[in-house]
């Protein structure tokens, strides 16, 4: 979800270069290189959905948005082995515990190999 600030900046300056699966919008803009010279260089920035993070950018736009793409990969792009997009749920009740976390009871399967606590002589 957008502020008011970008809001304003998107209408005013940003060209939308198109929408990902889940309708998030991609945007960039031509500014002057500040850094010396006239050259103009490409902002680029994305209008979340309300309550995402960043890591919502799908694989196909993340390129582009950091420069590494001159253009955003097109979907047939990708590659049957590729998941789709999930969210990342560490601190959330779905948050993946391996066996023997304390969330998950706190007992954990002995192995033949098991390990001895060392304690101090005294």
């Amino acid at each position: 979800m957008a502020n008011l600030g970008t809001r304003i900046y998107t209408r005013f300056k940003g060209r939308l270069v198109g929408k990902d699966a889940d309708g998030r919008c991609y945007y960039e803009a031509r500014i002057l290189n500040r850094t010396g010279g006239g050259e103009k260089r490409h902002e680029r920035w994305v209008i979340y959905h309300k309550g995402e993070d960043a890591s919502a950018v799908p694989p196909e736009w993340w390129g582009w948005l950091h420069h590494v793409d001159a253009e955003p990969l097109p979907e047939s792009a990708r590659q049957p082995w590729q998941q789709p997009w999930q969210p990342n749920r560490t601190g959330t009740a779905e948050a993946y515990h391996p066996p023997g976390s304390d969330c998950q009871g706190g007992q954990r399967a002995s192995t033949t190999s098991d390990y001895e606590a060392w304690y101090p002589e005294g």
